[in-house]
């Protein structure tokens, strides 16, 4: 015979795993935001931000990674990562060339030794990084 729970500690049990959901959903939604910003700032990284957001998602809200799974820009490259499908060779050329770009504009406006080493070195390692990505054929 299986033993009832007594209805507050079910209550309690509930008020946890909505606030739960609810820092889930709001850290997924802050990648997201983050990984935005990171199309135009080279220095942040897009991908990782992004399927951060539907880790979180996946946990907190089903609906709203279903939502970002159907999503025409970023649909499509959270499913060919999560299959293990890569990225297209074109794709990982335009995100370096991109990301190259990007951080020449910064170093030409911040003059400084310190910040040109920094912005090098996080170049280097995401085009590391974007390179060893499966390419996708």
């Amino acid at each position: 015979m299986e033993k009832k729970r007594p209805q507050s500690k079910v209550k309690a049990e509930a008020k946890h795993t909505k606030g739960k959901n609810l820092a889930l959903v709001f850290l997924g939604f802050g990648f997201l935001v983050l990984g935005a910003v990171g199309i135009a700032l080279p220095v942040l990284p897009t991908t990782p931000l992004v399927l951060l957001a539907a880790a979180c998602f996946s946990l907190g809200s089903p609906r709203l990674l279903s939502w970002l799974l159907q999503n025409r820009i970023l649909g499509p490259n959270i499913e060919n990562y999560r299959s293990g499908q890569g990225v297209s060779r074109a794709r990982k050329i335009f995100a370096i060339l991109f990301l190259w770009a990007g951080l020449v504009v910064s170093m030409l406006v911040v003059r400084s030794t310190t910040v040109h080493i920094i912005l090098s070195i996080v170049g280097l390692c995401v085009t590391v990084h974007l390179l060893m990505i499966k390419t996708k054929t």
